[in-house]
């Protein structure tokens, strides 16, 4: 299984590291993908993702790793951004490509629900009144545990 799993300093395309990602799996039955953004709410000019460099990757190669045990993939992709982003811009890509749908959509769940309320990244939103920290939501927490064996 082939797996791309980058922790990126300046914005990408979604489309064009999907696109390549198709490319390089023909024999996957389905791709399933997760594209998340900045969300452009109310007054938010600026979204900082800080990481430290020691945890960072390596922990999402262990996440890669625990993906790969749990389902049969042909292709794991996941790519998450650091640093300053504007609303609208992409935060994180996870693509998962699979001989079957299932596979892939519960594997890029998965991803997700553990980068979302389990990873080593501190976010703050800069609004018009300074900066924010911003903590996962008790949503986030319930969708995670329901992957817990």
């Amino acid at each position: 299984m082939a797996r791309d799993v980058q922790l990126l300093t300046k914005g990408f395309s979604p489309g064009k590291a999907l696109g390549l990602f198709a490319k390089a799996h023909p024999e996957a039955g389905g791709i399933a993908s997760f594209v998340g953004k900045v969300r452009p709410d109310s007054d938010v000019k600026v979204l900082e993702l800080i990481h430290y460099d020691r945890l960072t990757l390596p922990g999402m190669e262990r996440l890669a790793d625990e993906v790969e045990g749990r389902w049969q993939l042909d292709g794991l992709l996941i790519h998450h951004r650091t640093g300053h982003m504007r609303p609208g811009a992409p935060i994180v890509l996870v693509a998962a490509a699979a001989r079957h749908r299932r596979d892939a959509f519960e594997a890029v769940d998965f991803a997700m629900d553990h980068l979302k309320s389990r990873s080593w990244f501190w976010k703050r939103e800069k609004r018009g009144d300074g900066w924010h920290w911003i903590e996962p939501r008790e949503k986030d927490h319930e969708d995670v545990k329901r992957w817990d064996v």
